[in-house]
């Protein structure tokens, strides 16, 4: 039986779509579907492919505290997550990228997921400076505004939390265990233990000012690439707007797509990029025609390239199965005590705490 959180992202994307559906004049929808000139989509689906890559070495950075893997052999991995984010809900996408990773290089699956939630993070701040940056040229209307600076306190907490967390890693290691002896039941304690070394290991990458810098401006670099490919797509339709206008697009977006939906954001992304369009003088029904398209060219490249490298990895579709149910089966530990994400903000918190009253 599919979880609550499918049925309720479900629901998330079917309001979405009757959003959407209910501004469009289906006419012109039609029209400017029929007119757009799909030639733009070779090469904007060529820089999607570069921005794909520059994802790929950016993970390769975070990973090589752990193992050094060269790109090529990471690049199937990353393609193979993003195309389970396509069709699996909850960004289970994620999961599989770590347990084939697990699976290719033996790199355990607690850790990669650290640094999986350090590249979300990273893509959250770069959003959040999309919008700041846009704001002098393109003004926010007020719910995305509103969403921006919620989404930017969350994601700067977060960074924090995890800046603590990796600053010292010794101590961190030993109020973990402290932690988990208070809340853990002794039965799961050991693993829940594991578990979280593993994944404060993945977070070394934050050690360093100078790698933070370096992941910081990657994430720069991975969405301005896809900044263009929107740039790219638009040329397909009579319409146009500033690159400005399609930083703060691919910002809100994406930063919906962060809402629980169906596999493929489904409704999250389309209805806020129609929106931010028609905010800036295009007709509703050509923003609807445009933003669907890009929405298809995204989601089809990946997922055609990714069901390939399944099959040259001798990949199963049960084996992906496996990966996510086993997901599920570790986030049982949630009925006795607090899911590892859970430990990871008490951790950090507790470690601000120490370090308020160190220096105060």
């Amino acid at each position: 039986m599919r979880s609550w959180k499918f049925w309720l992202g479900v629901a998330v994307s079917a309001l979405f779509v009757y959003w959407t559906a209910s501004g469009i004049q289906w006419g012109e929808f039609w029209v400017a579907l029929r007119r757009a000139y799909y030639w733009w989509l070779v090469p904007a689906v060529l820089v999607y492919f570069g921005a794909l890559w520059a994802r790929t070495w950016r993970w390769h950075y975070m990973l090589r505290h752990m193992r050094e893997i060269p790109l090529r052999r990471l690049f199937p991995i990353v393609v193979i997550g993003y195309m389970g984010n396509n069709v699996y809900p909850a960004r289970a996408g994620e999961i599989i990228r770590s347990f084939v990773l697990k699976r290719n290089e033996g790199v355990s699956v607690s850790a990669s997921l650290a640094t999986v939630a350090l590249e979300r993070l990273f893509d959250g701040l770069v959003m959040c400076v999309f919008v700041f940056a846009t704001l002098p040229f393109v003004p926010l209307p007020q719910i995305y505004r509103s969403l921006v600076v919620g989404f930017s306190a969350i994601f700067f907490l977060a960074l924090l939390i995890f800046l603590i967390l990796a600053a010292n890693p010794v101590r961190t290691e030993d109020l973990a265990a402290r932690l988990i002896g208070l809340i853990i039941p002794s039965r799961i304690r050991e693993k829940v233990h594991d578990l979280a070394i593993k994944f404060l290991r993945g977070l070394e990458s934050l050690r360093s000012p100078r790698e933070v810098l370096m992941i910081f401006v990657t994430s720069v670099a991975i969405w301005l690439t896809e900044t263009t490919k929107y740039w790219v797509v638009m040329h397909a339709f009579p319409f146009s707007v500033s690159f400005p206008v399609l930083m703060l697009m691919t910002a809100v977006v994406n930063l919906f797509t962060t809402i629980p939906s169906a596999p493929g954001y489904v409704g999250t992304f389309d209805k806020p990029g129609i929106e931010v369009l028609r905010s800036f003088g295009v007709m509703s029904s050509l923003a609807a025609a445009y933003t669907i398209v890009l929405h298809v060219a995204l989601w089809l490249p990946v997922t055609l390239l990714g069901l390939f490298y399944m099959s040259r990895e001798s990949l199963k579709w049960h084996d992906i199965d496996r990966a996510v149910d086993e997901s599920h089966a570790a986030s049982a530990v949630e009925r006795h005590a607090p899911d590892l994400s859970s430990l990871v903000i008490v951790l950090g918190l507790a470690g601000l705490a120490a370090l308020t009253h160190r220096y105060l």
